[in-house]
């Protein structure tokens, strides 16, 4: 039998010594956006950033966007979206006066994941919009319920086994998620809101589990983070003071949000000022309220 060649075996214990193998923060994925991962999760990319789109998605419902063409403002052009989402999905509310059936009420839409979001971004829905942006920007998430380090490990078990779950793959989430995004950016484009390149956005938090420092150190204020491949800000600093003693100021390229104030009047997250941005690592100015 040919003994394995020393060279090979010391690549392996290499690999193994770095912790390549079990540390996410080194793993490498694919994504549908045409772009390296290590560049769009990365500060040099928000500071130059370039628009990208998530594959096949526009082509694929031409219809949708021709629809959207014809929308003056912004609030038009939520009706068409979300009624093409109702049709599409069959996710329309029950008439008045007429009860949902059972498979009506346990089909799964992006409403209700943004729902459960803003109840608990570390909730089952949570953990299917991070598997969503995982996938689709090949960004490993950093933290649910638990900071997710070393794998394996019983939080990566946990995020796992929620982010599959049934109970959201019923009606295809990631598709609906998919034209989400995509109706945000045309939004955008079209109508400059909530701005044409950058916005300034902030976020409260009492520590540091959530985030990974990169470089820098949050007592000298200016640092890099690591947050999450999907995460909450506000548009209002005084907002986001009220969920943590920390505030961390962020100038985010508009081409890293899936969902703000306005996209989709009267939805979850709508009136609360909340913006939900595609994440990877932030320069951010870190202030102890």
């Amino acid at each position: 039998m040919n003994e394995p060649s020393p060279r090979r075996g010391a690549v392996a214990e290499d690999w193994a010594g770095e912790g390549r193998g079990t540390d996410p923060g080194r793993w490498y994925s694919t994504n549908l956006v045409g772009l390296p991962v290590g560049l769009l999760g990365s500060t040099a990319f928000n500071a130059h950033p370039q628009p990208f789109a998530i594959s096949g998605v526009r082509e694929t419902h031409r219809g949708l966007f021709r629809l959207l063409e014809s929308a003056g403002d912004l609030t038009a052009a939520s009706a068409v979206f979300r009624h093409f989402m109702e049709i599409v999905f069959g996710i329309a509310p029950p008439e008045p006066g007429t009860r949902s059936t059972p498979r009506s009420r346990h089909r799964s839409s992006y409403l209700k994941l943004l729902q459960g979001w803003g109840l608990d971004s570390n909730s089952a829905a949570g953990a299917v919009l991070k598997g969503w942006a995982e996938s689709r920007f090949g960004l490993v998430p950093t933290f649910h319920k638990a900071p997710l380090g070393r794998f394996p490990s019983p939080a990566w078990i946990a995020y796992i086994e929620e982010k599959g779950s049934s109970r959201f793959h019923n009606n295809c989430i990631h598709q609906q998620l998919d034209l989400l995004f995509e109706y945000c950016q045309w939004a955008i484009q079209r109508f400059g809101q909530p701005a044409r390149d950058f916005v300034t956005l902030w976020r409260g938090i009492n520590d540091f589990t959530e985030q990974r420092v990169v470089a820098g150190d949050r007592r000298d204020r200016a640092c890099v983070l690591r947050l999450n491949n999907i995460v909450s800000f506000s548009t209002s600093r005084e907002r986001a003071d009220e969920f943590g003693d920390w505030i961390l100021e962020a100038h985010v390229p508009v081409v890293k949000i899936l969902f703000f104030p306005g996209l989709l009047p009267g939805a979850p997250l709508a009136g609360e000022g909340e913006v939900l941005v595609i994440g990877g690592e932030y320069e951010v100015v870190a202030r102890y309220a």
